[in-house]
């Protein structure tokens, strides 16, 4: 038999779930008549309220918490999580809200649940979507505290989450380079297991099936060194194919120079398009054509709907995905600009 929660309790109710918390802890705010309401609901769907999640209710720290993972060194090297952090703090700031980084790896009695949930220290948490495992979010849920996953986190269900629409996105460059009249097209990059390569390259090849075409997908990580081993390869196998999309601009460095060592000319023979702007596409020779991932409203995106479920206004769960911007640069135009 499934759990009763707060959130059926306020929407049986048609009120917030801010308002049933208040209920439980009698406050004065709320009228007689919504209190009586409330708890004969309570009394009809057997709702017994968890201690943890009734004390909860009666803190505020005024803090709200970014999980990280401190044995992932390259993501504090990573430019986007910088810009993630500010995207957030241009939300809670105005919102007299403080923003604290926290390590995930604490173990023991001191982890991140008994510390910063359990102990009030954070009124909801923000994380990329691979820092917690099935099993925590589970137990977030079962507290009903308010948290955020940037991206989706695999296997879990019930989570609100904000993140890129990258099979949209992939669908962009591919449809740009099919405009540029390519139709031997590949897809470079990126582990099997990583949700962004399989929604990435399900974007590419949605878009290719859409016109009657074909194209192949090589995984491999996400470096130069092995963006010009793939495109060597690919050179000496078969005929050479007169598009490649990329997974990042580390591949797209590679294949350029992969392509370039080869004699062949950028666009004219094959045209390139990769994801980020950041931290090479301007730069490279030739510049690359590249989609524009805006991280800095992620962070807005993922604080917004964190503070609409802290202070009640909001609790369903909801998923959102920010639509990228195309740049085209001279490694992709052979035709003229419309």
């Amino acid at each position: 038999m499934k759990k009763v929660t707060i959130n059926d309790i306020a929407k049986a109710a048609n009120v917030a779930k801010s308002t049933v918390s208040k209920v439980m802890n009698d406050a004065p705010t709320v009228s007689p008549d919504t209190k009586r309401r409330v708890r004969a609901i309570m009394k009809q769907m057997n709702y017994t309220p968890s201690s943890i999640a009734t004390q909860l209710a009666r803190q505020s720290s005024s803090t709200i918490g970014v999980l990280v993972d401190l044995s992932r060194k390259a993501d504090f090297l990573n430019h986007f999580f910088y810009t993630i952090i500010g995207g957030i703090e241009n939300v809670a700031g105005p919102l007299h809200y403080e923003v604290t980084i926290s390590n995930i790896q604490s173990t023991g009695p001191d982890n991140f649940m008994n510390r910063l949930v359990r102990g009030r220290k954070v009124d909801g948490l923000i994380m990329e979507k691979s820092i917690l495992t099935r099993e925590q979010t589970e137990e977030l849920k079962l507290l009903e505290f308010p948290f955020v996953s940037i991206g989706q986190i695999p296997g879990a269900e019930g989570i609100s989450s904000v993140d890129i629409d990258n099979t949209l996105g992939s669908g962009m460059l591919t449809e740009h380079l099919l405009e540029q009249g390519c139709r031997r097209l590949v897809f470079l990059g990126g582990e099997p297991a990583d949700s962004i390569f399989e929604s990435r390259s399900r974007g590419f090849r949605r878009s290719l099936k859409a016109r009657g075409l074909e194209g192949e997908v090589f995984c491999g990580e996400g470096t130069v060194a092995e963006g010009c081993r793939m495109m060597k390869n690919l050179l000496q196998s078969g005929p050479v194919p007169d598009g490649i999309v990329t997974i990042s601009n580390y591949v797209a460095f590679g294949v350029l120079q992969a392509l370039q060592e080869a004699g062949l000319r950028i666009p004219a023979d094959v045209c390139v398009a990769t994801f980020d702007d950041y931290p090479l596409a301007p730069y490279t020779s030739p510049p690359l054509t590249c989609l524009h991932l805006d991280t800095f409203e992620l962070g807005i995106q993922a604080a917004s709907m964190l503070m609409e479920r802290i202070d009640g206004t909001v609790t369903g769960v909801e998923t959102r995905l920010l639509l990228p911007t195309l740049i085209t640069r001279q490694s992709s135009l052979r035709q003229p600009a419309k």
